[in-house]
């Protein structure tokens, strides 16, 4: 069956960096968009970034953007979200989430990872 499973979070300061994995199976993974979300308490879950199937295009959540980085590796089923420069405001649960079309959110999701940025 679909799986899709995160790794990576945890504690980390303020500035400080974090890199996230999603590893997938049970679908084809080198033909889904991917994405990140998000969600912090009492908050709605938000796109972080999203990446085409091939990798070639992404795209980012303006609080993000300059400072997280998606990436894939497709022969190992695997997303990448490397975070750098880490705010207290980054504090969520992230969600993996795979689907057919880019730009859109998918089918698939992942159990979710959480990332605390405290002192």
């Amino acid at each position: 069956q679909v799986q899709l499973v995160e790794s990576g979070g945890g504690l980390v300061q303020p500035g400080g960096s974090l890199r996230l994995s999603c590893a997938a199976s049970g679908f084809i993974f080198s033909i889904y968009a991917m994405n990140w979300y998000r969600q912090a308490p009492g908050k709605e879950r938000e796109l972080v970034a999203s990446i085409t199937a091939g990798g070639a295009i992404t795209n980012y959540a303006d609080s993000v953007k300059g400072r997280f980085t998606i990436s894939r590796d497709n022969p190992k089923n695997t997303v990448y979200l490397q975070m750098n420069s880490l705010h207290s405001e980054d504090t969520a649960v992230y969600y993996c989430n795979a689907g057919r079309s880019y730009g859109r959110m998918g089918d698939y999701w992942g159990q979710g990872t959480q990332v605390t940025v405290s002192s």
